[in-house]
């Protein structure tokens, strides 16, 4: 029996499947293991495609992707050896507020008597679950048929509302059980204070109102609860520039008019900065207030002139409200049509750079390399980089559309874009993805390339091989061994993956060439071995090593 059928008639595990499919998860990631082989031929037979991966954590940072870009994700490992292995992918879902379902298999109950040592085991059959009780929203253990479709409920709709993961442990004899009753779950109503709201839209009223040079912040939690037309909205009706943090880049596109670019305090550009503040009244839309986004605390923000909300906490200057929705907020502000000042965007911001000339023979410099990624880019490409100067040198490129351009920005996890590359590729089969790795995160799991070649995925993966950890390199200074890694010919990776084109490149115009040749062939992977310039960095990691170097 597949997944579908009457409630009545569905088991444990066909129910969840059901429920999978009607919050959108079509793919579920992950590796199978004794402790889950129940479940996962059962999701085969299901219509949910599986998408094994090499590694739990590859696996757990592709749903993370996947989560990113289709609203919600699933991951489906074994019991502790494989729950226990993607912890970082989870905390980091957890930490940049993406949706990931996570799916373990555990030993059965009937198993469990005695207390006996079981492979895989440790310490106590709870242990894994009060891991993920520390890293989720929300988790639960299908131990009783009569409460399993409502715990399932309760767990997949704080995935939904909370935009966090959250884990569901299924023993494997719960999962072809039949419920012989089932509770009802009843969703939370949305706790509003109407006269906190109705308080807060007319004190931001009055402050835009009364300013001459208002700004929007806008940040991540925009793009994750889907608010990206309300922010345009009350920017194009009340004509107020717009910013974003680095976590949040692309959550409104970059060639829109009002766009000023990314606010980072000090590591950012100097006119972004010094525009955002001077601002007499700053929304700060859905962002998260990280070292990162504010410049390793750079940033100069007079808190008089802020106001501050998130889908947790709503702050006007040193008033705080309560029970305030963040999509009610929005609203609110909007249905008050507010008339703030008409504030001049500087010209400097609408002027188009100046063209690039390209220097065939010059050493591959990493800002130089965007400008030539840059000079291709459209509306249906997707961006992906890693942290370092992968991440960076990325915020030069300017994206055409929101919510196409993926780092874990505050989370920081090396080795999140090659995996990633491949839950990009699931969830948008139809875009073009762009990944730009360095060679120390491409080492960690760089082994997704398989993944990627045996699916048949034709993303162009720009791997910056500077030997080793370069953003390292410039936070403690000094010739430090600890710095390098073994080298690797990794523009040769096609031959041992059994498909793909590789490059290898040192000039700039070797990189072009190369990234020409990449973009018109979609036929499989490409993979451009990029060997920078000794000693490059871009100048965002130059400004960020001035600001970290001290405490590190």
């Amino acid at each position: 029996m597949g997944s579908e059928g009457r409630v009545g008639e569905l088991s444990i595990g066909q129910y969840l499947i059901r429920r999978l499919r009607d919050y959108g998860i079509d793919d579920v990631f992950g590796i199978p293991g004794d402790y889950v082989l129940s479940f996962y031929s059962m999701l085969e037979q299901s219509p949910i495609n599986v998408v094994g991966s090499t590694r739990e954590d590859c696996a757990g940072f592709a749903a993370d992707a996947y989560a990113r870009l289709n609203g919600m994700g699933a991951l489906c490992i074994t019991y502790c050896v494989g729950g226990l292995s993607v912890c970082n992918s989870v905390a980091g879902a957890f930490a940049e507020k993406s949706p990931v379902v996570v799916i373990s298999g555990a030993p059965g109950l009937n198993e469990r008597h005695n207390n006996p040592l079981l492979h895989h085991k440790v310490r106590e059959f709870r242990t894994q679950m009060e891991v993920f009780e520390k890293l989720c929203i929300a988790g639960t253990e299908l131990r009783d048929p009569l409460t399993a479709f409502s715990e399932i409920e309760r767990v997949l709709d704080a995935a939904d509302r909370y935009k966090r993961p959250v884990y569901i442990e299924i023993p494997r004899d719960m999962v072809h059980v039949v419920p012989p009753a089932t509770q009802i779950y009843q969703r939370p109503e949305v706790s509003v204070d109407e006269d906190a709201l109705g308080e807060a839209i007319r004190e931001v009223k009055a402050r835009l109102e009364a300013a001459d040079k208002p700004v929007i912040v806008a940040g991540v939690e925009i793009h994750r609860f889907g608010l990206q037309d309300q922010v345009l909205k009350l920017a194009e009706q009340a004509e107020i520039p717009i910013a974003a943090t680095m976590l949040g880049k692309s959550v409104v596109r970059e060639t829109h008019p009002l766009y000023v670019g990314l606010y980072e305090g000090a590591m950012g550009r100097a006119e972004v900065t010094q525009f955002v503040e001077d601002s007499d009244c700053v929304l700060l839309l859905g962002a998260f207030m990280t070292d990162i986004n504010l410049g390793i605390y750079t940033a100069n923000l007079d808190l008089k002139k802020c106001i501050y909300a998130t889908s947790e906490q709503l702050q006007i200057s040193h008033h705080f409200y309560k029970s305030v929705p963040l999509d009610r907020f929005l609203d609110g502000v909007i249905a008050a049509q507010p008339a703030s000042g008409v504030r001049k965007i500087p010209i400097e911001f609408q002027q188009p750079p100046e063209p690039f000339e390209l220097k065939a023979a010059a050493p591959l410099q990493v800002s130089r390399m965007m400008q030539v990624i840059n000079k291709r880019l459209h509306k249906d490409n997707i961006v992906i980089a890693d942290i370092g100067d992968s991440l960076f040198a990325s915020t030069e490129l300017v994206v055409h559309e929101r919510a196409d351009f993926l780092s874990p920005a505050y989370y920081t996890s090396m080795g999140f874009a090659t995996p990633a590359t491949v839950g990009a590729c699931v969830a948008k089969p139809d875009q073009r993805v762009i990944t730009i790795c360095g060679d120390g995160a491409f080492q960690m799991t760089g082994q997704e390339l398989s993944t990627i070649v045996r699916r048949g995925f034709a993303p162009i993966l720009i791997i910056l091989d500077n030997h080793g950890y370069g953003t390292e390199r410039y936070l403690h200074e000094g010739e430090w061994e600890y710095n390098e890694i073994n080298p690797w010919n990794y523009h040769k990776l096609p031959d041992v993956y059994g498909g793909g084109k590789g490059y290898l490149v040192a000039t700039e115009g070797e990189f072009a060439e190369a990234l020409e040749q990449a973009w018109s062939d979609d036929s499989c992977a490409q993979i451009i071995q990029a060997k920078l310039q000794e000693g490059d960095a871009s100048s965002t990691l130059l400004r960020l090593a001035e600001r970290l170097a001290d405490r590190v």
